[in-house]
């Protein structure tokens, strides 16, 4: 049974229960365990959301990282999956993401992703506690030329910004409508800068609400978890589509133009059907948990479309999808995974496939109940 991590990495309070003491072995542990069969200095990379304590926990994370001789390159606050990204992108050995996702300020938690951007599994969590408890830390200190040296990097966020606009910039051009308006609220977390950056360079009429972070309100009445302003908001100000991003941006929560709430399961339900259509559904199956709504289930047999179901936690799925080669898998709480795109759930990947005329057109009709 492990001590430190949980579904999704380690998760406590900052400074009382997640100490600087405990962030810095679980930096050395990880730098060993991801980077043992490396023949050449690792590079690892750190990235956080807008919490108060994100700048705490990211020096005892470099800390102990340069201890051990990695390298590291300080991203800055930028999303998950602009993290999961970037790894791949840059060829890095691993990565860290320094959030407790939806959770409170007070809270702040630990995410690992291997050299392939991806969530690392439970055995490899396993053995970083056990090398942390195993007192081998004072082992794995390197000296004189061999310690780490770290560099700030906050503008590689510009290479992130930039995949959306290759990968979606020809398709929202053909589907996007100027009259087609989208109210965006970032949880005043990861996504604060980002969402603007993306939303503009791709020409949609936006406007974003919760994006000023000031370190305590990150999700605080707002987000993925607070839905209530957004649908009132979308409603009042004749918006035709709402996004709620969640802390660290890896998941978002949809409203339609009536207020409705557009869960991951109906997101699920929509894309895999437009997949399907476009003969772009691999294996003709998508992959969700056991959460997910007995709907999803009736909805993919009435149009024919394969579905799986997994433990709860988008690791869990994203194995599922490696494993037998889908393409398409997520969670009710809108973790959405398109691995064609990326090998974690991307809040904006999520929204673009779906926004290619359909959700406007077809969501009203999926019946999930």
């Amino acid at each position: 049974m492990r001590k430190y991590f949980g579904t999704d990495g380690i998760r406590r309070i900052a400074n009382s229960e997640l100490t600087p003491e405990l962030v810095y072995k679980v930096a050395k542990a990880g730098a060993y365990v991801l980077s043992k069969h490396t023949d050449h200095t690792p590079t690892i990379l750190i990235g956080r959301d807008t919490r108060i304590s994100g700048t705490l926990i990211e020096s005892a994370m470099t800390a102990g990282f340069l201890s051990y001789g990695a390298n590291v390159k300080l991203l800055g606050v930028i999303p998950t999956p602009g993290v999961a990204y970037l790894t791949k992108k840059l060829k890095a050995d691993a990565s860290v993401v320094i959030s407790a996702s939806h959770n409170t300020f007070e809270f702040n938690g630990i995410k690992y992703f291997s050299n392939k951007g991806m969530k690392i599994p439970d055995e490899l969590e396993e053995e970083i506690e056990q090398i942390m408890e195993s007192g081998k830390l004072e082992e794995l200190t390197a000296v004189s030329d061999k310690i780490g040296v770290s560099e700030i990097k906050e503008d590689l966020v510009d290479e992130y910004v930039y995949f959306f606009r290759k990968k979606f910039d020809e398709d929202i051009d053909k589907y996007n409508r100027k009259d087609f308006k989208v109210l965006i609220d970032t949880a005043n977390g990861a996504t604060y800068k980002i969402a603007k950056e993306v939303f503009t360079i791709l020409g949609i009429n936006y406007k974003i609400i919760n994006n000023s972070p000031d370190g305590i309100n990150i999700n605080k009445n707002c987000g993925s978890t607070h839905m209530k302003t957004l649908q009132k908001q979308v409603v009042q100000e004749g918006f035709d589509l709402g996004i709620a991003y969640d802390g660290d941006g890896d998941r978002c929560l949809a409203v339609d133009e009536k207020g409705n709430i557009i869960d991951g399961d109906k997101i699920l339900a929509i894309v895999s059907n437009y997949f399907k259509e476009k003969q772009m559904l691999k294996n003709n199956t998508v992959v969700a948990t056991i959460m997910s709504n007995l709907g999803l289930n009736k909805y993919s047999q009435k149009n024919n479309i394969n579905l799986e179901q997994t433990k709860v936690g988008d690791r869990y799925v994203l194995e599922e999808m490696l494993k037998k080669g889908y393409n398409i898998g997520g969670e009710q709480s809108g973790h959405i995974i398109f691995l064609d795109y990326n090998p974690t759930g991307d809040r904006n990947i999520n929204i673009f496939n779906a926004n290619k005329n359909i959700i406007r057109k077809k969501c009203y009709s999926i019946k999930i109940m």
